[in-house]
């Protein structure tokens, strides 16, 4: 069986000049769509947090993906951190910039229990200006972010950087 990196790096698709000359966009779609990629990927990003986390929060969109598969993996519940605008009153939000412009994300106020133990996941891990949002969120909201786990980091891009402190897994990095 190959490894979670071997079949990202052979699942993934790449789309040159995407969303704008120059660009490589890569598409893990593909990846989540194989299941053994979805449970390889998954079970990794589990296993690298193991017994340290109560819940995972998964981020808009392909987050939300994983953070299904790795809570029932897991056996735990899954929250979902939402683009503005998705949620009913009353929510938290968290605005940060990116490298085009501003953002935010809400959860639902009152949904998490203080002190629960967070496991965030999303899919790519570039600048790292969502990830550092939805940590700054969730510990607003009272919980303890005890990891970060993506499943592509974009090295160049200087993400890990940004989240300084905190625990990062990436499944495989260019």
């Amino acid at each position: 069986m190959p490894t979670a990196a071997e079949l990202v790096d052979r699942l993934t698709l790449e789309v040159p000049d995407f969303p704008e000359p120059g660009v490589l966009f890569r598409d893990l779609t593909p990846t989540l769509a194989d299941a053994d990629g979805l449970r390889t990927i998954t079970d990794e990003l589990v296993a690298a947090f193991a017994g340290r986390f109560d819940l995972v929060a998964g981020i808009e969109a392909r987050g939300f993906l994983l953070g299904a598969a790795a809570a029932y993996a897991a056996g735990t519940g899954v929250v979902a951190v939402r683009k503005a605008g998705k949620l009913p009153p009353n929510t938290l939000v968290e605005h940060y910039e990116l490298e085009y412009g501003v953002a935010a994300l809400e959860i639902r106020a009152g949904q998490l229990a203080p002190g629960t133990r967070v496991l965030v996941l999303d899919d790519v891990l570039a600048t790292g200006g969502t990830v550092d949002a939805t940590c700054t969120l969730l510990e607003r909201a009272g919980a303890v972010v005890t990891g970060v786990g993506v499943v592509l980091e974009l090295a160049d891009l200087g993400g890990r950087a940004r989240l300084s402190g905190r625990e990062v897994h990436a499944v495989r990095t260019v």
